[in-house]
């Protein structure tokens, strides 16, 4: 059972309405356990063309392209040179180390640092509620279950005789 992820529709959502564009075209490959890489091919981009940027837990990448196209005429015009928008859902702990523009690919290294282990110790405590969360009730009905309750006595912690 999964308890607490309900921000998880909120993402499912958010990704769902990211242009699904196949422009630019990407990759996404996996370089170990904790790295990926996501590699967007953006001929014709220079570095001041395009923007990344994380926005909560959403990696944005932008581009737009200024207009040179003033006097020449085209006989055909096969190369793109379109603004895009693609959006990346990022996981919760994912780290943008890092990109760099080469040859017409733009390059992000992520990084996934590894999970620590938690350990919490629950006290138990004596008594049916256990001083668990109730609903709330009228005061009066409080004053009638505390005088139900039996004396809490004070124990020994473990180890101890």
């Amino acid at each position: 059972m999964f308890l607490g992820f309900d921000h998880l529709e909120q993402m499912l959502e958010r990704a769902s309405k990211t242009a699904s564009d196949g422009y630019p075209p990407y990759n996404i490959e996996q370089l170990s356990r904790t790295a990926l890489r996501i590699t967007l091919a953006v001929a014709g981009f220079v570095m001041d063309d395009l923007q990344i940027t994380q926005e909560d837990n959403q990696l944005v990448i932008r581009g737009r392209q200024a207009d040179d196209t003033q006097g020449r005429v085209f006989l055909h015009r096969g190369i793109a040179a379109r603004q895009f928008h693609k959006a990346f859902v990022l996981a919760e702990g994912i780290e943008i180390a890092g990109a760099w523009l080469d040859n017409g690919l733009l390059h992000i290294d992520l990084h996934r640092p590894e999970p620590e282990v938690r350990v919490k110790h629950i006290a138990i405590q004596q008594g049916s509620s256990g001083g668990a969360v109730r609903a709330p009730a009228s005061p009066a009905r409080d004053v009638e279950l505390a005088r139900d309750l039996p004396p809490v006595a004070e124990e020994e912690p473990f180890g101890r005789e």
